[in-house]
């Protein structure tokens, strides 16, 4: 489990990313773009915090 939350960031980086490609390809709706920053950013956030603490 230890092992799955020290990629919570990067899990959470690469979902948002996917919300930007889906947004530039297939759909155009305001919410992919909402939902790929937000997750962008709270993704940053968990891999600075996660890997802080565990060091």
């Amino acid at each position: 489990m230890n092992d799955l939350k020290k990629y919570l960031g990067v899990i959470l980086l690469l979902l948002g990313v996917l919300c930007l490609v889906i947004y530039k390809f297939a759909l155009s709706t305001n919410g992919l773009l909402v939902a790929g920053i937000a997750l962008e950013v709270i993704g940053i956030l968990a891999y600075i915090f996660i890997n802080k603490k565990g060091q």
